[in-house]
């Protein structure tokens, strides 16, 4: 199973991502600026899928994590064992 993807809260709407978080930036990707809107309160990074929460808003907090998390594996398909 594909694990769902890192998922980073910030105070401020406006992010950076390179991809690199705890390896090399030159092993990321370029990098990106990202705009969270306050009425969903995240975005995705196109190249990594980093997940970037906006604190307080409405995408915070565990009922928000785990319908993220749901999302994540119904997109990437689930294997039943």
């Amino acid at each position: 199973m594909i694990e769902p993807p890192e998922t980073i809260r910030t105070p401020l709407p406006r992010v950076a991502c390179d991809g690199a978080g705890e390896i090399s930036s030159a092993l990321g990707h370029p990098r990106v600026w990202l705009e969270i809107a306050e009425e969903i309160g995240w975005v995705d990074c196109g190249y990594c899928d980093r997940h970037f929460v906006l604190v307080g808003g409405p995408a915070d907090g565990p009922v928000a994590e785990a319908r993220i998390a749901e999302e994540h594996r119904s997109e990437h398909g689930r294997k039943e064992v």
